[in-house]
């Protein structure tokens, strides 16, 4: 305290200083709330967008499993004919595969028959890791929010390795 100064004053300024702390503390726990809930939100959706086709690629059991031969591209999707490989499964002369950067004409594919029409998703580890790469695309946006949101700088670049290793396995896989 200033000798010259009042005791009045020093009570003033220490009154004015509570209501910017309180203003600061609800702030901080309104910006962490909003950036948590954004980031789970991200999350979730992209476990909600993998999830669609990893279903069918993960849980094998019970499903028809086979080949197909990718005869003809267009208009995003490929198809081809299929052959059998597991009990129960009935050839195909025509079945659709999702067109992408890793199906190419004249290939062969193992695929696993969507339920309740002709429409095949990849199997086995390359279909596994392309049906999760949604999930490594939100876990790479999630990571920025949770950076510079919620300001958690370690878990940050934990979300942002596990997509980038997701993704970068898809790619050398597929």
């Amino acid at each position: 305290m200033i000798p010259a100064m009042p005791a009045s004053a020093v009570a003033a300024s220490a009154a004015a200083a509570r209501p910017r702390r309180v203003s600061r503390a609800v702030l901080r726990v309104g910006r962490v709330a909003l950036m948590g809930t954004v980031a789970v939100l991200l999350l979730i959706a992209g476990v909600w967008a993998s999830w669609g086709t990893a279903q069918h690629v993960m849980l094998t059991k019970g499903r028809e499993q086979g080949t197909v031969e990718v005869s003809r591209c267009g208009g995003g999707v490929c198809s081809g004919p299929y052959a059998p490989v597991s009990a129960g499964s009935q050839a195909r002369g025509r079945v659709v595969l999702e067109d992408s950067v890793a199906v190419a004409e004249g290939r062969t594919y193992t695929v696993v028959v969507k339920p309740g029409g002709d429409d095949v998703v990849r199997s086995g580890p390359a279909g596994v890791l392309y049906a999760w790469v949604p999930l490594g695309g939100a876990l790479l946006l999630a990571s920025v929010v949770v950076a510079g949101g919620l300001r958690r700088i370690r878990v940050s670049w934990g979300m942002a390795g596990a997509g980038v290793a997701l993704l970068t396995a898809a790619f050398l896989v597929v």
